[in-house]
């Protein structure tokens, strides 16, 4: 069956789905291949489970007439969704970047959702299999979508934009994230920039931060609309920020105090700003949607237990957010503070030299005790007063147990891989 077919099949479903396990009724269940399963074997079980159609690439698994059989499912995926974006024709803003990606979607989503009927990536469903199906989430009902993309190799931004055809795009930094897939920075530059590279073979429309010199530079042949902070010249001005902890703005006479953490989340929540007021969403609504917003997940969170209060922000971590996210917990106006992190993974050869950077940028900083947890950070241990350095979280908790945190400000900062949020068991 050809693509239009697939989608006429489509259009009768109300989701579709990729796991068995969180399958709904009328639902398209697409059979994916992954590295320890063969998605194809769950067939039977989709449309015992409700799907009211199940596509397949391996004939052996084939049932009835609600079987789809086609080359290669995944394929099949990304070309559904880039057909079926085609036939919405709705706007669409892209956004990549090597920090901050999640947060500015969700900001940008509650923004634009005080005038539109907005839908955006769910979590983050940024890859080669997750945008097609935030692409086949959007509806005829959606009037804006707002489509997260994420990368780790050169190209994966291009094939992005090929399905996703944006109208608009956003790349919030470029930072030292997945330096061994990009191999290194002038890499991650190269491939977070195939965005501009698209928007600009059809004149669309970027929004540039003009606090960032490199998208400043990369920006200047591009139709683009701009944001800052005291910058007279952008489009969007914001006249001040401040964070402590909560971040808290001023644009055009309104004062809008956020439930984000950290100064890093300004230029976040000034794209939100920019791109709201781009798309003329009254400024009273702005203000309420950003108050409004309340962070989790483990993504700059506030949680306080007990006598102790927690910057919780252990979703990612790599070397440019840990550093934007130490040097604000540093100026913080707070008694007995505390830093816990951990590992940053996929930084290859770099990975040493990363981790110590962290180290010697604490090394001179005095009231904060410092507890670094994981091989990588383990291997750059260094003997001084506030430092503390464990290989592993069993070690570190087996600490906690042993000497628990009282009338603390802790800000707990690492990789997905190590969990850090583990620690709120033990405070």
């Amino acid at each position: 069956m050809d693509i239009p077919g697939i989608h006429q099949l489509f259009l009768q479903c109300d989701s579709i789905s990729i796991d068995t396990r969180k399958i709904l009724p009328n639902s398209l269940f697409v059979a994916i291949k992954g590295d320890n399963f063969d998605a194809n074997t769950f067939a039977n079980e989709a449309l015992v489970k409700g799907a009211r159609f199940v596509l397949i690439d391996n004939s052996d698994y084939y049932i009835d007439e609600r079987t789809i059989l086609v080359k290669d499912s995944l394929s099949a995926l990304q070309q559904l969704a880039q057909y079926h974006r085609n036939y919405l024709k709705i706007p669409i803003i892209a956004l990549t970047g090597s920090n901050g990606k999640t947060t500015t979607k969700e900001l940008i989503h509650a923004v634009l959702s005080k005038k539109f009927n907005t839908k955006a990536t769910v979590g983050n469903l940024n890859n080669h299999i997750g945008v097609p199906l935030t692409l086949l989430s959007f509806t005829k009902e959606t009037e804006i979508g707002v489509v997260e993309m994420g990368a780790n190799h050169q190209k994966e931004i291009e094939f992005l934009c090929q399905l996703t055809t944006p109208d608009y795009g956003y790349i919030t930094n470029f930072g030292k994230a997945h330096l061994e897939g990009f191999g290194g920075v002038e890499g991650v530059i190269k491939g977070k920039s195939e965005m501009y590279t698209y928007l600009s073979l059809g004149n669309k429309t970027t929004f540039i931060n003009l606090e960032d010199p490199i998208q400043v530079e990369k920006s200047k042949e591009l139709s683009s609309y701009t944001f800052g902070v005291n910058k007279s010249e952008a489009d969007s001005n914001i006249t001040s920020v401040e964070a402590n902890p909560f971040v808290a703005i001023t644009y055009q006479g309104f004062s809008i105090v956020t439930h984000l953490i950290g100064l890093y989340n300004a230029n976040n929540i000034n794209a939100a700003i920019a791109i709201g007021t781009f798309f003329k969403v009254p400024l009273e609504s702005i203000k309420e949607a950003l108050e409004q917003y309340i962070p989790e997940n483990n993504r700059s969170q506030m949680i306080v237990k007990g006598s102790t209060s927690i910057l919780l922000d252990a979703y990612n971590a790599n070397p440019s957010s840990m550093a934007v996210a130490i040097d604000n917990f540093i100026q913080l106006d707070k008694p007995n503070k505390i830093l816990i992190l951990g590992d940053m993974f996929e930084l290859g050869a770099e990975s040493l030299l990363e981790h110590q950077q962290i180290v010697t940028r604490l090394s001179g900083v005095a009231g904060v005790r410092c507890f670094f947890i994981g091989n990588a950070f383990f291997d750059c241990a260094v003997v001084q007063d506030n430092f503390h350095f464990y290989a592993t979280f069993d070690a570190f908790s087996d600490y906690l147990i042993h000497h628990p945190f009282f009338d603390a400000t802790l800000l707990i900062k690492g990789s997905r891989g190590m969990a850090l949020e583990r620690t709120l068991h033990f405070l």
